[in-house]
């Protein structure tokens, strides 16, 4: 696995992310165990639910939402990431610059909203 310089670990052709335990944690009929969640990802949560709470319009959040969107934060900057790092390796570099990102950006009608914000 290599960690690119913004601190996003890429994987190797045939190397897992560890998925295959957070998969068998979340199946229906196996129950989670308590305190697990922090185990699963790889964002502090207490700085995701701070964050959250930063918003006006959010005055409580459950444990339960604050590591979804810790889940799915970590699923968009991988995505994102692994993007960016196959324009970077298109120029032949190792190292994610911006204009990779930009790239990625205005290459994935997904990352639309992004456009603008990078400016």
């Amino acid at each position: 696995m290599e960690e690119l310089e913004s601190g996003v670990a890429v994987a190797e052709p045939g190397q897992s992310l560890q998925l295959e335990a957070e998969a068998e944690a979340e199946r229906p009929g196996s129950a989670p165990l308590p305190g697990l969640h922090h185990k699963l990802l790889r964002l502090p949560l207490s700085r995701i639910k701070g964050l959250m709470k930063a918003d006006p319009d959010v005055s409580l959040a459950s444990q339960e939402a604050v590591f979804a969107i810790g889940k799915a934060t970590e699923l968009f900057v991988e995505v994102i990431a692994k993007d960016a790092y196959t324009f970077a390796l298109q120029g032949k570099r190792k190292t994610i610059q911006r204009k990779d990102v930009d790239n990625a950006v205005d290459a994935t009608d997904e990352f639309a909203f992004l456009e603008g914000t990078l400016d």
